[in-house]
């Protein structure tokens, strides 16, 4: 069966076949403006005035040759060499949630100022397909634009092309330059929320807080001092005391480098959306909050998360990278639709957490119901841990069920709206009866409303 032209190499064309070619490719670069069109109208329509006038006719043909000549010298100069360039500049990583910046350069040297129109191919998560930016390029000088692109899920984008359209002072063509852009970028959870906190805030926060100092054999031993009334006698240190003449006691301090865990549900609930995000990413950007301030802290932070089992263990650890080692654990983590096993969780956190750590459960109750099924697997995991239950606001409810009603139809609406915010602080209430903490927080609040949490139990000697 022969071939056809497509399926031959280029450099085996017959050279007809290729100038043709060149040629299409060439024509596909051309777009016509409306400045030409407009021109096109007028001269239309002064042939058909010099019809009736024939003195016009010498002026038409002269017109007609000179647009003729501008539209050769338009597509000559605009298409004939390439004298511009432009490049895009990319992080190596987004962050996801959060405002990346995206770079531009361009540079020409055409002799006349270039009016242009960048169309960046944008990977199709952004869904934009009407990204243009228009620019006025003067000559030999470098223009550098820079726009800001929010991505709302992880994952690989695929970045394509770069494409300018430019236009020169006549204005009657656009020539398409099209530069090799392609490129991929991952984004990874929210890293850039660590450098936008307002730590000094939180520090401001922290020392605002009474701190309680719990004396015992349970905490880091930091210093030996004399014996004054009300020291703990337990605490003496006969060897010193036989050293010294005189009684001196062991002074022990809130331990040190304690084990912070961010646990996170990724079973169907955390699947509701809020703001183009998922609770689940929420969750994701929080864990890294929480860990950036335990390792800052000197305690040691890992993560985890769990579904049908638990899974993406990180274990706990204040090491140089540990903090790459977490976000690349969380970088592809995805809901499986499915109801998440406490009872498994609880079973791999007896068997490969065995020293008592702070526990930061992200989850989400809607109803008592769903929690009341999970309480015995909650209280059990608090009786070897100090658990924090993390859950969502459900703000848009929130908003709906204090809104007034117009009809009885919205007011049965409304009531039962109240019922499951009523819900939630009912679910508040029952977890602290059994000793287990709890945040309750808007999804877009929920990372300093943990820290806060993390520095108040710190600060009650609690870990």
């Amino acid at each position: 069966m022969p071939k056809s032209h497509a399926d031959i190499p280029s450099g085996n064309l017959p050279p007809h076949i290729r100038l043709a070619k060149a040629l299409l490719r060439f024509y596909k670069r051309i777009f016509l403006t409306q400045r030409l069109f407009w021109l096109t109208v007028a001269l239309i329509t002064g042939f058909v005035a010099a019809y009736f006038f024939d003195s016009l006719f010498p002026l038409m043909k002269v017109l007609t040759l000179l647009l003729a000549v501008s539209l050769i010298a338009d597509i000559w100069l605009l298409c004939g060499s390439r004298r511009l360039e432009a490049r895009r500049e990319l992080p190596s990583r987004f962050s996801n949630g959060d405002l990346n910046e995206v770079n531009i350069s361009l540079h020409h040297t055409y002799p006349f100022d270039l009016r242009i129109r960048i169309v960046d191919e944008l990977p199709p998560q952004f869904q934009m397909r009407d990204f243009i930016i228009p620019k006025k390029l003067p000559p030999g000088r470098t223009l550098r634009h820079t726009y800001r692109l929010r991505p709302v899920e992880r994952g690989e984008y695929r970045f394509g092309d770069l494409l300018v359209y430019a236009r020169s002072p006549l204005g009657l063509i656009s020539c398409r330059h099209r530069f090799p852009a392609q490129t991929t970028v991952k984004v990874y959870p929210s890293y850039l929320a660590l450098k936008q906190y307002n730590w000094e805030a939180f520090r401001q926060y922290e020392s605002g807080l009474r701190k309680i100092r719990r004396l015992g054999h349970t905490l880091e031993f930091e210093h030996i001092k004399a014996y004054v009334p009300g020291d703990d006698i337990r605490t003496i240190n006969w060897k010193a005391t036989a050293k010294r003449g005189k009684l001196m006691v062991n002074h022990y301090t809130d331990k040190k480098s304690q084990p912070v865990y961010a646990v996170i549900d990724k079973g169907r609930v955390m699947k509701m959306p809020f703001r183009g995000m998922s609770l689940l990413d929420y969750a994701i950007n929080s864990a890294l909050v929480i860990a950036h301030a335990a390792i800052n802290k000197h305690d040691r932070a890992g993560v985890m998360t769990f579904g049908r089992k638990p899974e993406n263990h990180v274990v706990a650890a204040r090491r140089n990278h540990q903090m790459q080692y977490i976000l690349d654990a969380l970088y592809a983590v995805e809901t499986d639709f499915s109801e998440s096993d406490f009872g498994a969780l609880y079973a791999y956190l007896k068997r490969n957490v065995p020293v008592r750590s702070l526990i930061f459960l992200y989850t989400n109750f809607e109803t008592a119901d769903a929690m009341e099924r999970q309480l015995p697997y909650l209280r059990l995991i608090a009786r070897d841990h100090l658990l924090v239950t993390v859950f969502f606001r459900n703000t848009e409810l929130e908003a709906f069920a204090a809104a007034p009603s117009r009809s009885t139809e919205d007011l049965y609406a409304r009531t039962l709206a109240e019922q499951f915010v009523w819900e939630k602080r009912y679910i508040v209430k029952k977890l602290n009866l059994h000793g287990i903490y709890t945040v309750l927080a808007e999804p877009s609040g929920v990372g300093p409303a943990v820290v806060r949490k993390y520095f108040e139990l710190k600060a009650r000697g609690l870990i």
